[in-house]
Formats: structure tokens, C-alpha cells, sequence
């Protein structure tokens, strides 16, 4: 048992080998469609095409289980989804921006220009706060 278990540890490796780079391609495939539902609008136009060329060619890849093509067609998409997130950040970071929800405190409750900028999301709220007087009513 021990012998067969060894004469079939090459193969052994050679599957596991091949679906953990299918599970891979599938994740990235699903991540990436879910990012272009979710921000779709903020990409810029002339990437969206590449992007989804590059989804199909790794759905493509997937559904043969050709394994040099998913690694070429993940490196594709690695690539354009990164050049497409570097134009989304310089786009939010440009001066004259409009300020997102995922941008910071900047046109959330009347925030100073020197609050705008110290975080995002609950943070921010805290920013807002106010002392008050209040008296206990029993």
C-alpha cells in the first residue's frame, strides 16, 4: 500500500497541481466580475473592453483546463485590472475630484479641510462630534 501510494504521488501532486490553479481562476474570475458590477462607473471607459476580453480568455482557459493558458490569461488579467485600478486612484486623487463615499470625510458633515482627510467610514462619524450640555431627568 505504502509502494502504490508512492508510484502515485508524482500524479498525486499533478492533480492537486492543477485543480488548485483551476479553483484559482475561478476565484479571480468572480472577484473580478463582482468588482466591475460594484464599480463599473469608475473605470474608465476605454479599459472596460480590455477587461473583459481578459475575463473571457480566463473563462475560456477554465472551461478546457488548459493550464499554461489560465496562467497566461491570469498574468493578462493581473495586468489590466492593475493598470485599470492605478488610472481609477489617479482619477480620485486628482485635485478638483469629487470626494466618494470610499473617499474620506471631505463633503461628509461640513468636516475642515484639516479633518477631511483623517479617515473613512466610522471613523469620520467621530470626527462630527459635538460637546453639549445636557441635564438627567429622573
Amino acid at each position: 500500500m505504502k509502494a502504490e501510494a508512492e508510484q502515485n504521488a508524482e500524479n498525486d501532486k499533478k492533480e492537486r497541481e492543477k485543480i488548485d490553479k483551476l479553483n484559482q481562476a475561478d476565484s479571480m474570475i468572480f472577484s473580478t466580475e463582482n468588482f466591475l458590477k460594484d464599480n463599473g462607473d469608475k473605470i474608465p471607459a476605454d479599459d472596460k473592453p480590455a477587461i473583459e476580453a481578459a475575463i473571457q480568455k480566463l473563462k475560456d482557459a477554465h472551461k478546457a483546463q488548459d493550464l499554461a493558458a489560465i496562467d497566461a490569461a491570469t498574468a493578462e488579467l493581473n495586468n489590466v485590472m492593475q493598470a485599470a485600478s492605478q488610472k481609477m486612484y489617479q482619477a480620485g486623487a486628482q485635485p478638483g475630484a469629487q470626494a466618494g463615499p470610499d473617499m474620506g470625510g471631505a463633503q461628509q458633515g461640513g468636516a475642515t479641510n484639516g479633518q477631511a482627510n483623517q479617515g473613512t467610514g466610522s471613523s469620520s462619524a467621530q470626527n462630527n462630534a459635538q460637546d453639549a450640555d445636557f441635564e438627567e431627568v429622573k
